[in-house]
């Protein structure tokens, strides 16, 4: 038996206002070419780096949320390397005193089999460094260009064990540090936007079916696939490249040890050039760069560390009944853990101020469903953030309440909330204005049942003949001729009543 060993390298862009070593602006990768660059950052002679204070802060930061040990003294050193996109010939990268050591990540892994449905991932180090520039290829004209505003942007890399063993639990890894690494303010690690890339590490190690022991000492040759910038990217490029092993291993072959790229097109990796070692890169310390002090800044970023996503999303099921999946939700999408506090301490109150004790469950489960789907969905059709619309939590509260209560279906819930989208304000009144509540006239069901079924006798002969979903058929007719104000269930009642089952 061939298991995966897997490990993973993590470039995340920091949230700093200037670049690592210069006073340049941290731009976006949008900005116009070469509109923020200076003599340090586009590596003129003579010039002379200084650090980013606010960088070292989050980077320490980032390794105390890793559970990582943080050293009192670290140092910075040049990585040799030549290509267009590095102007100096070296990168100021950290080598053997990095910020951060010997943390962990522990996972929850949804479909995963005990024991690996909860999993701990070590974290060799973390450490600091600046980023290369950006190249450009022309292919009207064959030219490569190169884009010095993202030379010197400040990054953290996280360097983990080789811990990992599926594609899918180095998806779900990632997925975690990315919440973590916004959860701490450290870093947008948007990957689609190249603020976190990711380098996968592969080799096979085979198994004895019986013992479940290695057959042999160390692990083979590693694949090491480059510049994964999506969470699908990593899971397939890792499947297909398991799979390609495989083929090498049930011909007697091992792998050379590679590095590889990942071609989504044809979805395959394919070889760019051995892999080489730290020795290559004839590290050596950066001459123009004191070495940092970090113990004041541990104990600085130790005493304000916030609420990590793990925590947060035990907490939402634990003291207000969400799901774990829409706990999963709200934690990892800005601003909707706290909106979705809001909402249930709103809802709370509401019901001890009306003399009732809140069900918390079903509410939770009611707005687990509401905010993670419905107004989620309708502010992504808008292209809005949640940060961006004006429904506060006590609104909110109150149209959960509405639902909850019978006042307003479902079809003309979710035409209540695009409006409190669009007008925001009070929803029992927007449901007023608009006529949207929930008829609760007898006659009225009655009167527009009756005239259904004399319209539609081949409908009513399926009813008899057995075909009992038919009568969902004519629910909907009767809410479509009272515009979604009849209540579904009694216009099912009145349906089976006339038809006499």
């Amino acid at each position: 038996m061939l298991i995966p060993i897997i490990g993973l390298e993590i470039h995340a862009r920091l949230k700093t206002q200037s670049k690592m070593f210069c006073s340049c602006p941290n731009v976006s990768d949008d900005a116009p070419p070469n509109t923020a660059i200076c003599h340090v950052c586009t590596g003129q002679p003579g010039a002379l780096p200084a650090v980013n204070d606010e960088a070292i802060h989050l980077g320490v930061r980032a390794g105390l949320a890793l559970g990582c040990r943080i050293p009192d003294e670290s140092h910075f050193d040049r990585k040799n390397y030549f290509y267009p996109d590095l102007p100096k010939g070296y990168q100021i990268s950290q080598f053997d005193f990095p910020i951060a050591l010997a943390g962990h990540m522990d996972l929850d892994i949804p479909g995963n089999e005990p024991p690996r449905d909860r999993i701990r991932v070590g974290i060799t180090r973390a450490h600091l460094e600046e980023d290369a520039a950006k190249n450009i290829h022309d292919p009207k004209t064959g030219k490569t260009l190169v884009d010095f505003n993202r030379a010197g942007t400040p990054l953290v890399e996280i360097v983990t064990e080789p811990d990992i063993r599926s594609p899918q639990e180095a998806k779900y890894f990632l997925q975690e540090l990315q919440a973590v690494l916004r959860a701490i303010n450290a870093s947008d690690a948007d990957m689609e936007k190249g603020y976190m890339r990711c380098d996968a590490n592969i080799s096979l190690l085979e198994i004895d079916d019986k013992t479940h022991l290695p057959k042999h000492e160390g692990l083979n040759p590693k694949v090491e696939i480059k510049n994964l910038n999506s969470f699908r990217a990593v899971e397939r490029a890792l499947a297909f490249e398991v799979a390609r092993q495989k083929k090498l291993f049930a011909k007697k072959e091992l792998p050379a040890e590679s590095t590889r790229g990942w071609d989504e097109n044809t979805s395959e990796t394919f070889e760019q050039r051995l892999k080489e070692t730290s020795s290559d890169y004839r590290y050596f310390p950066e001459p123009d760069l004191p070495p940092l002090s970090l113990a004041k800044i541990r104990e600085e970023e130790k005493s304000h560390l916030p609420e990590l996503p793990a925590n947060k999303r035990l907490r939402l099921m634990d003291e207000w009944g969400f799901t774990d999946e829409d706990a999963r939700y709200l934690v990892a999408n800005e601003g909707w853990a706290d909106f979705a506090e809001e909402v249930m301490g709103e809802l709370g109150a509401w019901t001890e101020t009306a003399g009732k004790k809140i069900e918390k469950k079903k509410f939770a489960k009611l707005a687990g469903s509401w905010l993670t789907n419905k107004y989620a969905g309708l502010l992504a059709q808008k292209n809005m953030a949640l940060s961006e619309s004006d429904v506060d939590a006590e609104n909110f509260a109150e149209f959960l309440h509405l639902v909850n209560d019978g006042a307003v279906n479902s079809a003309n819930a979710q035409k209540l909330l695009a409006l409190m989208v669009e007008k925001t304000g009070d929803p029992s009144h927007i449901l007023e204005e608009h006529d949207l509540g929930q008829s609760e006239d007898p006659k009225l069901v009655k009167e527009t049942v009756a005239r259904l079924i004399k319209e539609n006798p081949g409908q009513v002969a399926q009813i008899k003949a057995g075909k009992l979903g038919v009568i969902k058929w004519f629910v909907g007719g009767v809410m479509k001729v009272t515009e979604g104000r009849a209540n579904p269930e009694k216009a099912e009642e009145e349906i089976k009543k006339q038809l006499g089952l």
